[in-house]
């Protein structure tokens, strides 16, 4: 008898554990409702066994976005539609599909995110914070908590990330307003500003307390510098650290060193590991990805051979030039297959300049971790956001969508924004 119930409560408990795993990979609603894909993954390629279905559509020009513990969906927008930025979507019955939409906030920007009870986003110029009730949605709409202001708008770069850890700071990426701070910015042969003056108010990363109100920009520590543009960045759990994508400079053809095939595929765009005092080397340096080094930049002397200075930070992993890193997500989640797991996503938005290669990016990308920093090579894991090689032809700009957020779901599906059409996509694992 004692054996019996053993057995029975052991085959009772493998039924729930397989049960558990297959409600989590199917993302099943109450109702019973299975999350499928869309007929042809909804026009993206993925590896074998992964699907996609559009889970919403022409929300906006949805930026970066965030996912509740419930499965509901904050998107932010570029600029407000119909008065509203901040938009709100739910899956009321399970199926992937979000039939409720509604909106809030009225001002532009990219960053938006969730911890500790509260929602996050930036506009160009300040960071907001709202208040969220037990099913993580905003209390009162209307009153947003105002945590930094004053940061500077340049029209270039101008968009402000966000990213927070588990010590009560916020990251707020300043873009540089320049190229590689020219005297003449983009002009050809133009010098390089000496003592770079971007750098004193932009270019980097600063850190703000999560928690104070009305902290002006001069309140805040400039956590890094040295980075020209930073869209995409995310909190790593498994080392506790800040993990930034930069968007490399552009037209190192005004030079005469440089050839336009040279300045297509020059410099990488580059993942580094951000701690406090981190210099990127913005705008004295690049990175090379053939050559596996820092190279003095033709601004300051630079004539594509001399390397930089060793001071400066090295990348810690690189991809092809002007691809434009919009989004980065540790993957944290045990829907995916193990080697997922802890890794990076990488949204690339995709380039505008470099003919007379063919554009390229458009997609997203999977980067190994291990031990908490990058391991192997990477992989392009979603593609086809373009919808066509016409599309990234040299000088092409007709891709159909371009990938720019990430966020994972709660049962471990991943959300991929198009700032282009306004589609927001889920990709789910249905095994082999």
């Amino acid at each position: 008898m004692k054996t019996t119930l053993s057995r029975s409560i052991m085959i009772a408990g493998a039924t729930a554990v397989i049960f558990s795993m297959y409600a989590a990979r199917n993302a099943a609603a109450p109702s019973g409702i299975e999350v499928k894909p869309d007929a042809g993954n909804a026009g993206l390629i993925l590896p074998a066994g992964f699907g996609a279905l559009v889970a919403a559509d022409t929300v906006g020009g949805a930026r970066h976005i965030a996912v509740t513990k419930q499965g509901d969906l904050y998107v932010k927008l570029s600029r407000p539609r119909n008065g509203k930025s901040i938009i709100f979507l739910k899956d009321k019955d399970g199926d992937g599909k979000f039939e409720e939409k509604t909106g809030f906030a009225g001002y532009s920007g990219t960053g938006i995110a969730i911890k500790d009870g509260y929602l996050y986003a930036s506009s160009n110029t300040e960071v907001f914070r709202y208040k969220l009730d037990g099913n993580e949605r905003v209390v009162n709409t209307g009153v947003p908590e105002k945590i930094v202001t004053g940061l500077i708008d340049r029209r270039q770069h101008e968009t402000k990330s966000l990213a927070l850890d588990n010590d009560g700071n916020i990251y707020v990426n300043i873009g540089a307003f320049s190229n590689s701070c020219q005297i003449k910015d983009r002009e050809k042969g133009s010098k390089g500003r000496e003592n770079c003056p971007v750098l004193d108010s932009a270019g980097g990363i600063w850190q703000f307390r999560a928690d104070k109100l009305n902290q002006q920009y001069s309140d805040g520590t400039r956590y890094a510098t040295g980075l020209r543009n930073v869209v995409g960045l995310d909190w790593n759990q498994q080392n506790n650290t800040l993990f930034v994508m930069q968007h490399g400079r552009d037209m190192l053809n005004m030079f005469p060193e440089y050839n336009d095939k040279q300045s297509a595929e020059l410099p990488a765009e580059c993942m580094f590991m951000v701690k406090k005092g981190t210099n990127g080397g913005w705008p004295y340096i690049y990175y090379d990805p053939v050559q596996k080094k820092n190279i003095l930049a033709p601004e300051y002397g630079g004539d594509g051979k001399k390397e930089g200075d060793p001071a400066f930070t090295q990348p810690v992993a690189a991809y092809p030039a002007h691809m434009a890193p919009n989004g980065l997500l540790f993957y944290t989640g045990t829907q995916f297959p193990a080697k997922y797991r802890n890794g990076a996503f990488i949204a690339f938005h995709g380039s505008w300049n470099r003919a007379p290669e063919p554009q390229a990016g458009y997609f997203v990308v999977f980067q190994p971790f291990k031990d908490g920093k990058p391991f192997g090579d990477w992989e392009v894991f979603a593609d086809n956001f373009s919808g066509s090689k016409e599309a990234t032809a040299a000088g092409g700009r007709s891709a159909q969508h371009r990938p720019c957020g990430l966020a994972q779901g709660p049962d471990g599906s991943l959300y991929v924004s198009d700032d282009s059409k306004g589609t927001i996509y889920r990709i789910v694992y249905r095994g082999k």
